[in-house]
């Protein structure tokens, strides 16, 4: 595993973006060399991507971040299916860039996370950025995409806002990078606990589940769970689900038309007003305010 360092107390310098969808069964990535300093970041959305990048071949999923890195051959060695649909973004980094393999990683993480900045004396303006990963929030990153192409389409007076809000996006993915670095060696019996039940939350999320079912599917009793997973996580158990239920509707809010009576069904609520007051609660808008802030819907095939 290979991660990008660099510094980005200025912003990126974004130049292009949009969002590809395949058109044919035929379709595979162009071969290309960026002979200059230019990165390429892609987010998948739908089938599976396959690029070759330094003589790697890589499996691009659903959800899955990766970046083309400057200098380097990168091309499709197989062809993607019919849909195939992601984000992509063209940027320079204001700064040098580091690789770091996955021992080098460990120790800034390490390093990081020892640190507590003071907002008025020290800063981190490092970004750790993975060269392929597959983020577990990664409703969060396609909001921002989104974002990003309408700003990047529409008429600020302040050029620079498109390039903040690239940096922005590079930012989460490093956040999310760091916050759920695997350090399963260090891990607590409790931790490798909570880490299960996690991932079990997350693949289920979208069902009616409840504390009490979760403590079911692990033999736990309710309150115990609630107890632990509140002090490994710093959230409680029912806000963490509602927390994976409201992002998903975020993101059809903004990618669908769907009715909000549908999507509510989608996330499992199926009473539409008590999702609407949850909605509510989480965001400070209801759901047609926040579909509102994302009309415009620019999307091209470059």
């Amino acid at each position: 595993m290979e991660y990008i360092k660099t510094d980005v107390s200025k912003p990126i310098n974004f130049i292009n973006g949009g969002q590809f969808i395949t058109t044919d069964n035929s379709w595979r990535h162009m071969k290309r060399n960026h002979l200059d300093d230019l990165f390429v970041i892609i987010i998948n959305i739908n089938n599976v991507l396959f690029i070759e990048q330094n003589g790697i071949e890589y499996e691009i999923n659903p959800g899955d971040v990766f970046f083309l890195l400057p200098k380097q051959l990168h091309f499709g060695y197989k062809n993607s299916s019919l849909g195939t649909s992601y984000y992509w973004f063209h940027f320079y980094f204001p700064n040098s860039t580091e690789i770091l393999d996955t021992y080098k990683m460990d120790q800034e993480v390490t390093n990081i996370r020892s640190n507590h900045y003071s907002p008025t004396t020290e800063t981190n303006s490092s970004v750790l950025l993975p060269l392929h990963s597959a983020p577990e929030n990664v409703d969060r990153i396609r909001i921002l995409c989104k974002q990003l192409l309408d700003v990047s389409k529409a008429s600020y007076y302040n050029n620079y806002c498109v390039n903040y809000l690239a940096t922005s996006l590079l930012i989460e993915i490093s956040e999310q990078t760091i916050t759920n670095f695997n350090t399963s060696l260090h891990k607590t019996s409790t931790e490798k606990k909570i880490a299960t039940v996690l991932e079990w939350i997350r693949i289920h999320a979208l069902t009616n589940i409840t504390v009490s079912m979760i403590a079911e599917q692990f033999s736990y009793n309710s309150d115990y769970l609630s107890r632990i997973f509140k002090n490994s996580t710093g959230m409680n158990l029912q806000e963490y689900i509602h927390s994976l239920k409201i992002s998903k509707a975020k993101e059809l809010l903004i990618r669908t038309n769907e009715s909000i009576k549908m999507i509510a069904y989608t996330v499992g609520i199926s009473d539409e007003k008590y999702f609407m007051k949850l909605f509510k609660k989480y965001e400070k808008i209801t759901p047609s305010e926040f579909r509102k802030a994302y009309y415009r819907m620019p999307m091209n095939n470059e």
